[in-house]
Order: C-alpha cells, then sequence, then structure tokens
C-alpha cells in the first residue's frame, strides 16, 4: 500500500518512519514538513539514514491524494481538522496521530481543549483507534483515531474491570508518569529543565481524562469520571500508569487473573504481568522501549478494599506510532504483528 505522512519532523512521525521503513507491504510515498520541505528525511531524522532516500514536501491535497492509499497525519493538535477533512472528502484512508477526532462529542473538544469543533459532523465517522476494544469497527473505517498515550495505556488496564462490573466506577484514579518525550520535540525538553525532574505538571482536567471516560463510559453503558493526576520524569521514553480503583466485592487474584486473560489472551500487544519474585513483579516501562507492547499487572490491598491496576508502555510506540501501524494492518486485513515484531530495547 502506498503510505504517506504529515507532519514527520516531530519525535511520533520520526518513529511513524521508522516503522513504516522496514514495513513490508508499505512503500512511503509522500512526507510533508512546512518547515523542512526539500531537505532530506535524514537530516531532520537522523536515524533514517541509509534508508530512504526521500525529502520532505509541501501539503497538497490533490498530488498526495493520487500518491497515496492511506494518509498517517502526525501533526500537533488543532492543526489536523481540516487535514482529515479534505483527504477525508477524497476518498483517502486516515489514520490521525492528533486529538481531533478522538472524541465523539463535539461539547468534549469546549470542555477538554477550550475550542468548538469545526467539524462536528465528522466526529461520528471517526473510529476510536484501539484495536482490542474497536478491532472490528476499525477493519472498515476509513477515519481511525488513535488514542492519547496515556488514555491507552490506562484504559486498556481499566477496561476488564469495567466490563465485569466488580470496580466502584465512582472513584477511579489515575496516577500516571510519562517520559520527556511526551512532551514532543520543543524546547521544554531541553536537558537542563527535564534531567532529574519530578514534576505533577496537570494534576486535574489532563486532555486524556475525556478519552479515558469516554471509552469506560461505553463499556459501562452509563456515564464515568475519573481523575487523573500526570507527572513528568526523568526518562526519554515510557508510560507508568497506576490505577487506583475500589472494588464492589470480595474478589481474589485468581479472579482478577481470569479476568484478564479473558480480555486479552488473544492479544498480541497486551502482556500480563505476574511473577511472584524478584525486581520486576509489576509492569516497567524500562522493558518496553522501542516496543507496541503494553503490560499490565495489579494488586489488592484488602484492608482498604483497593484494587490498583498497573499498566506500562512506550509513549511513542504503543502510546503513538505503534499503535498508528497496528491500527494500518487491522484496516489493510494484515497480521497485526506486521512491521511491530520488535522486542523491547534493553538495557536502555
Amino acid at each position: 500500500m502506498r503510505v504517506g505522512v504529515i507532519g514527520a519532523s516531530g519525535y511520533v512521525g520520526g518513529e511513524v518512519l521508522r516503522l513504516l521503513v522496514n514495513h513490508p507491504d508499505v512503500e512511503i510515498t509522500a512526507v510533508t514538513s512546512r518547515k523542512h520541505a526539500g531537505q532530506y528525511l535524514h537530516r531532520i531524522q537522523p536515524s533514517l539514514k541509509g534508508f530512504t532516500d526521500l525529502t520532505f514536501s509541501e501539503l497538497d491535497y490533490d498530488k498526495l491524494s493520487d500518491k497515496c492509499d492511506l494518509i498517517i497525519t502526525a501533526v500537533p493538535h488543532g492543526n489536523a481538522t481540516e487535514i482529515v477533512k479534505a483527504f477525508y472528502d477524497r476518498g483517502i484512508r486516515i489514520i490521525d496521530l492528533s486529538a481531533d477526532y478522538r472524541l465523539h462529542n463535539p461539547d468534549d473538544y469546549t470542555k477538554w481543549y477550550g475550542w468548538d469543533h469545526p467539524h462536528p459532523d465528522y466526529l461520528e465517522k471517526s473510529v476510536f483507534g484501539v484495536p482490542e476494544l474497536h478491532r472490528n469497527k476499525i477493519k472498515n473505517a476509513q477515519l481511525v483515531s488513535c488514542p492519547g498515550c496515556m488514555a491507552v495505556t490506562s484504559t486498556l488496564a481499566l477496561a476488564p474491570l469495567i466490563s465485569n462490573d466488580i470496580i466502584d466506577t465512582k472513584y477511579i484514579v489515575v496516577d500516571s508518569k510519562i517520559g520527556s518525550s511526551g512532551a514532543g520535540a520543543g524546547a521544554g525538553t531541553a536537558h537542563a529543565m527535564r534531567a532529574g525532574v519530578i514534576r505533577p505538571y496537570k494534576p486535574s482536567k489532563h486532555r486524556h481524562t475525556g478519552e479515558i471516560e469516554q471509552e469506560l463510559s461505553a463499556l459501562a453503558g452509563s456515564s464515568i469520571r475519573v481523575s487523573m493526576s500526570p507527572h513528568a520524569v526523568d526518562v526519554v521514553r515510557g508510560i507508568l500508569c497506576t490505577n487506583h480503583t475500589f472494588l464492589k466485592k470480595d474478589v481474589t487474584s485468581k479472579e482478577l487473573w481470569r479476568i484478564y486473560r479473558e480480555a486479552y489472551s488473544k492479544e498480541k500487544f497486551v502482556r500480563l504481568i505476574r511473577d511472584q519474585q524478584g525486581l520486576y513483579k509489576f509492569p516497567d516501562p524500562k522493558f518496553l522501549v522501542g516496543s507496541n507492547f503494553c503490560d499490565i499487572g495489579f494488586d489488592i490491598d484488602p484492608d482498604n478494599n483497593r484494587l490498583i491496576a498497573i499498566s506500562a508502555s512506550d509513549n511513542l510506540m504503543k502510546g503513538a506510532a505503534g499503535s498508528a501501524v497496528q491500527n494500518l494492518n487491522v484496516m489493510h486485513g494484515l497480521d497485526e504483528m506486521v512491521g511491530l515484531r520488535y522486542t523491547p530495547l534493553t538495557p536502555v
């Protein structure tokens, strides 16, 4: 298939290209950047040197529609609304990595992003790009919107608990830790600003909360509210979500493992962590770098009737580019592992 990448000069766009140059069923036919048009990709994404001689081009809807069967957008939030609509109207399939079409309710954009969505009628055309939850819809979708990195990591841990109605949906607290690459390729990622830091940067009202609430509410069949507090930490890649919930009834560890196995035993990119000894009893993003896996584990606090669901991922992979390629595979009837069969890098 012929694939074009819009906005490929940042971390996410570069990661998309890293995966696509090794994908056996993909030909990259266009890569755009307003700032770097005319330059070789490897000048901006040096890891691609020797893998492609492509140059960045300007965004031209008609030319790209002739050259591409599918477009992946990796532009900042708010910048994809017109791009996605333009390609959608031309009949091109799209995988969008921005937040611009993730939320189905137009009012949620006012609430979480502070602006009115210019094309609210297109929101219902978009499928939320989590194959583990929406695989059948993704197969035939023209527009797939990849989830936020913390949203997918938390949602995968919480979804089976909601589906099995074992937790109190009034009290869900998500504590997230995320590496510097989650902030994008801007000045805020400077070493002096990030080294040694453990910084709460949005203790309440983080935008990914809306995505988690949307997905969990759909599973529950009723409105669910989530409290979420993310922290920036001194790693480059990785997310750790500690999801605090409270049980409706007594549940054993054995019963919880059964619930998670029933949900994910056939999923190629969800791994259940249940080691009983050693240092690595729970998910750790350090051992997920460069891979598309989401690791999930849990612990039970019987004194407080609390169930702690713990999940980890690489924010640039399962949290972004890896999800995009996984969705691409689903949309084209390919094995979901194609182009993503990477073991995590270690040590890092």
